[in-house]
């Protein structure tokens, strides 16, 4: 699985400020709670709030929820503003775009 990396824009010239810490939201499965919010570097208060923030946004919701949707963008978004790097652990592979159909010439 592969993380999923925030990335900012930055004028040209302008080196991007390292990233200030790294966060990983864990799917724990359909019962709540449903998520875990993880971390392996980064200043401990700004990754606890960060952590609060987001279980305050997915704690009750399972990946097929329709708000969950919704959610994940707001977790996502306060992740690029913190300047964190942010990945998403839903215990399956990530969706890759299905193969276009192939086309059989001989018909």
């Amino acid at each position: 699985m592969s993380p999923e990396t925030v990335e900012h824009d930055a004028p040209e010239g302008d080196e991007a400020p390292p990233p200030r810490g790294h966060i990983r939201v864990v799917y724990l499965g359909p019962v709540a709670p449903h998520w875990e919010v993880q971390s392996d570097w980064g200043d401990a208060t700004l990754v606890e709030e960060f952590r609060q923030r987001t279980m305050a946004r997915l704690v009750l919701l399972p990946p097929h929820d329709p708000q969950y949707r919704r959610n994940r963008e707001r977790v996502v978004r306060d992740a690029e503003r913190e300047n964190l790097i942010l990945e998403w652990d839903l215990g399956v592979p990530e969706e890759e775009p299905a193969p276009a159909p192939a086309v059989d010439a001989g018909s």
